[in-house]
């Protein structure tokens, strides 16, 4: 048996592209309550995974969802104040949850990013936030997280990075999308199987999101 994050609590899924994170979040996702509070997905890339949830909306960054349901919003790069400003709603609003598709996209100077990660908790804003270099990311993310899941890494220094939070041997090859599971509460490392596939996935959304859009 294994533990996974309430509605107030933080997972970083690490892994570099290809090893399955993006799969392995929207599995995560699926299991959360968007049927009673709205999820924000911050999709940088674009991803055609994220961009075919069924009944997921697009939304603007300047806009903040109220109704439950999946809401998804494709910052452009030059909109790095406007993503700050729309963190700083959802500060404000409280019982919202995150997405963020490649954290390293936020950057480090987000103050209220930061002050999500910190202040989640209180505020009733769980968060996923995925990440292929985490040399890269602000490491408040990797500090208040309550739970990883660690894909494979290319790199050392990732490696090193990660190997601060999570004590586990992540040099060590396990098979391919398989991931190393920390409940950081528990201090207890677990070796995860695959997650369903994409569709099976995909199907959980529509079955719970379905009743929520027709009532809409």
């Amino acid at each position: 048996m294994i533990n996974f994050p309430d509605d107030t609590q933080r997972l970083s899924i690490i892994g570099s592209t290809g090893s399955g994170k993006t799969q392995a979040a929207q599995f995560h996702l699926a299991r959360r309550s968007y049927d009673e509070m709205p999820w924000l997905i911050y999709d940088f890339k674009g991803d055609p995974t994220i961009g075919s949830i069924p009944y997921a909306r697009l939304i603007r960054v300047d806009e903040i969802p109220i109704k439950p349901g999946v809401y998804v919003v494709q910052p452009l790069p030059g909109q790095v104040d406007a993503v700050e400003a729309q963190m700083e709603a959802i500060w404000e609003r409280g019982r919202m949850g995150i997405y963020i598709d490649e954290g390293y996209m936020i950057g480090t100077k987000n103050k209220f990013f930061r002050a999500l990660l910190t202040q989640g908790r209180s505020k009733e804003v769980p968060m996923i936030v995925l990440s292929q270099r985490p040399v890269w990311m602000d490491r408040f993310v990797f500090s208040e997280s309550e739970f990883f899941q660690i894909f494979r890494l290319q790199h050392k220094k990732d490696v090193k990075n990660v190997q601060e939070f999570v004590p586990a041997n992540l040099g060590e090859r396990i098979p391919e999308f398989h991931s190393y599971y920390y409940d950081v509460k528990a201090n207890r490392v677990t070796v995860l199987k695959p997650v369903p596939p994409i569709d099976a996935i995909h199907d959980i959304f529509y079955r719970r999101l379905r009743p929520i859009r027709q009532v809409v």
